[in-house]
């Protein structure tokens, strides 16, 4: 027997977009580790930033070329999921990427600039540029499906460190997913 799927509301559609915001912040320890910051994230792009640390260097002040790559993953599949039909799933994952190095990514921060170029039934493709002090570095396109259903979709997501849940960082805020808004 085939069970038809729920058609969510459009706030459930909404508190699943600010969930995996949330997610992409502090839900997913590598990005956690990495430090990331999402500041955009809406239905038309997603803007992910990524602060260098020595950790995540290639050789002096330069990023690795495999740490590029994970921000472009990252980037791209967010910019899939930040304007997804949720009533298609939830469950996602990259199928295929592809990576363009067009100079070295030294500064401060790596900055990728990620938008949904196309949506299919199960596949979907995003455009990824990362910048490193104003100069692309590379450029990336990543293919994501999103099929089934994710387990813990819409569960808390703690702070990473119980110092960053003080009130007032923005970085973490405090409550339940309502308080959180969409950029």
């Amino acid at each position: 027997m085939t069970v038809a799927a729920r058609t969510l509301s459009d706030q459930e559609q909404r508190e699943r977009r600010i969930w995996f915001r949330a997610r992409w912040e502090r839900g997913v320890a590598f990005n956690r580790h990495c430090h990331i910051r999402v500041t955009r994230w809406d239905a038309e792009a997603v803007e992910i930033v990524l602060p260098y640390a020595e950790a995540l260097s290639a050789h002096e002040d330069v990023f690795h070329g495999g740490v590029i790559s994970a921000l472009i993953d990252t980037a791209g599949a967010g910019a899939v999921i930040a304007g997804h039909d949720f009533d298609k799933g939830s469950r996602l994952s990259t199928v295929s990427m592809s990576v363009q190095f067009l100079a070295p990514a030294r500064g401060r921060e790596a900055v990728a600039y990620a938008r949904c170029v196309r949506r299919g039934r199960r596949l979907h493709f995003a455009d990824v540029d990362v910048m490193t002090d104003g100069r692309l570095c590379a450029r990336g396109q990543v293919v994501v499906s999103i099929a089934g259903e994710r387990p813990g979709v819409g569960e808390p997501i703690a702070p990473a460190d119980p110092a960053d849940a003080e009130p007032g960082n923005p970085m973490y805020p405090i409550g339940p997913i309502d308080s959180l808004t969409e950029e």
